[in-house]
């Protein structure tokens, strides 16, 4: 993997992050969120945005604890 291949954010119905190559297909099930860049710089991202790692359908089936 060269250190200039670019990646891009994605994340599945259950709005889990990950990183993909920016010039692969994604996988089904997985859109993109719309940031892209270097894997470190998407992974800098995806650690600012998703801040409650539980799937959404349970995010939406209990309140978070406070």
């Amino acid at each position: 993997m060269s250190d200039d291949q670019r990646f891009r954010v994605v994340l599945n119905d259950e709005e889990q992050y990950s990183v993909w190559p920016a010039d692969s297909e994604l996988p089904p099930g997985w859109r993109a969120e719309g940031f892209e860049g270097a894997k470190q710089e998407c992974l800098t991202h995806i650690d600012g945005v998703w801040t409650d790692m539980r799937p959404a359908s349970l995010r939406r089936a209990t309140p978070r604890a406070t």
